[in-house]
């Protein structure tokens, strides 16, 4: 293969793999890996596809700024673009998007502004209405605008779908998408509609979004929450054909964490969360199947952007989205177990300026001090800073010198009664 001219020449062509270690009932499964694209995602085709179509139309200049509402990939996707076309770029996100995302947008150079997940269209801080405001106000600004660039389905029927349709030698029964901005299984549609009428397009929907009871009844049902990430809508984009759809499944996010962690262990594909929820309901799909069909979804984004999260067992246990065991005690109120190895720990002897940088490393603020194996006491952020102001050289005492060391001590069988008094106390 000879040498990309530049890093935008890489977007697209993504190969393609089959599952081979998962049961697919009677079907073969195909994955095509859009998390190989130069910034880690699908979007990247959309992205380079709206700044190309901007650019052509003149709504784009040199110097220009582009601003865009999003749940992180596209904004990936065009930082990578505007960094290399010289662009500034300023995108809104709503606020249950991992860190990872926030740091790899920021690290490209891009202007991140964080708003609630928690309201909806019409609202001022919902991150699209958020993102037309800004627009108005910045001086030489467009809006991308992904759920309505028509840019965005046009880069899938004519790039990604033609992909696919030569890496399925022209054989496909059914194509599973999710729903984002609606571009991917609207562009993928279009073109299976001209060259494979037959081919069925199912929908991937998570629990709380408002798509699959549309399809499956024609009402809107109430929207819901979730957590998984840039898949599901409450509201139907105006780039999403929902016509297109002959089913369409919902996978809760238990589901989708479970199916993205298993796909890991069993392929060894690094898969995003939206790409759980497509697998999930491929996997649905296949396993209702009583005659063999060829089916193809998308690995969407890759899971190092959530290794803080679905692929974090405390984060998974602290959502009630992993089982563990149960004890029937009080040890079934606590998170981090120090039995699993799962507790940060001091010593007395230890200098209070370990005890800070270990407070820093974890992202905790107070610590049990052990000494042979047993509770001496605890320290935290107040303890160190009492004993440190003024006085920098005192980073160096012993910590026994600044913890508390008047501890109560509880056994597993006492009654919550009794816990609930201590903390009272």
């Amino acid at each position: 293969m000879p040498a990309f001219r530049n890093v935008l020449a890489m977007i697209g062509n993504t190969p393609l793999v089959e599952i081979a270690r998962i049961d697919t009932g009677k079907c073969r499964l195909f994955l095509k890996l859009e998390n190989q694209n130069p910034g880690g995602s699908i979007k990247d085709r959309i992205a380079l596809s709206m700044i190309e179509a901007a650019e052509a139309d003149g709504r784009l200049k040199a110097g220009g700024t582009i601003i865009e509402a999003t749940a992180g990939n596209t904004g990936l996707g065009l930082a990578l673009v505007a960094a290399q076309k010289g662009y500034r770029l300023i995108l809104v996100m709503p606020d249950k998007m991992a860190q990872e995302k926030i740091f790899h947008l920021r690290a490209l150079g891009a202007e991140v502004r964080m708003t609630r997940s928690d309201v909806g269209k019409g609202h001022p801080e919902y991150y699209q209405d958020m993102a037309e405001k800004l627009t108005k106000e910045t001086p030489d600004a467009i809006y991308i605008n992904q759920f309505a660039n028509p840019a965005n389905p046009l880069a899938h029927e004519t790039g990604t779908a033609p992909e696919i349709w030569r890496q399925m030698e022209h054989e496909i029964d059914a194509i599973v998408c999710g729903v984002g901005s609606g571009g991917t299984l609207t562009g993928i549609g279009r073109f299976m509609k001209k060259v494979s009428p037959a081919t069925k397009i199912v929908l991937a929907d998570p629990k709380g979004s408002v798509l699959t009871e549309l399809v499956n009844t024609g009402r809107m049902n109430a929207v819901g929450s979730w957590l998984v990430e840039g898949i599901g809508e409450d509201f139907v984009p105006p780039n999403c054909d929902l016509s297109l759809v002959s089913e369409a499944f919902t996978v809760s996010d238990a589901e989708s964490f479970a199916t993205a962690r298993d796909l890991l262990r069993k392929e060894a594909i690094l898969a995003g969360s939206s790409s759980g929820t497509l697998i999930a309901a491929a996997l649905k799909y296949c396993r209702a199947q009583t005659t063999a069909k060829r089916v193809v979804t998308f690995v969407c984004d890759s899971g190092n952007k959530y290794l803080s999260k679905m692929f974090n067992d405390y984060w998974m246990l602290d959502q009630g989205l992993l089982a563990r065991d149960r004890k029937g005690d009080l040890r079934d109120l606590i998170a981090r177990r120090h039995a699993d190895r799962a507790t940060v720990t001091v010593a007395p002897t230890d200098s209070l300026l370990i005890a800070y940088q270990r407070m820093k490393l974890y992202e905790i603020s107070q610590l049990p001090v052990l000494d042979g194996g047993k509770v001496a006491g605890i320290i935290d952020e107040s303890d160190l800073l009492l004993a440190v102001y003024g006085h920098p050289e005192r980073f160096r005492d012993p910590l026994a010198s600044a913890m508390t060391g008047k501890v109560e001590t509880v056994q597993a069988a006492d009654p919550l009664t009794h816990l609930v008094d201590v903390f009272a106390r």
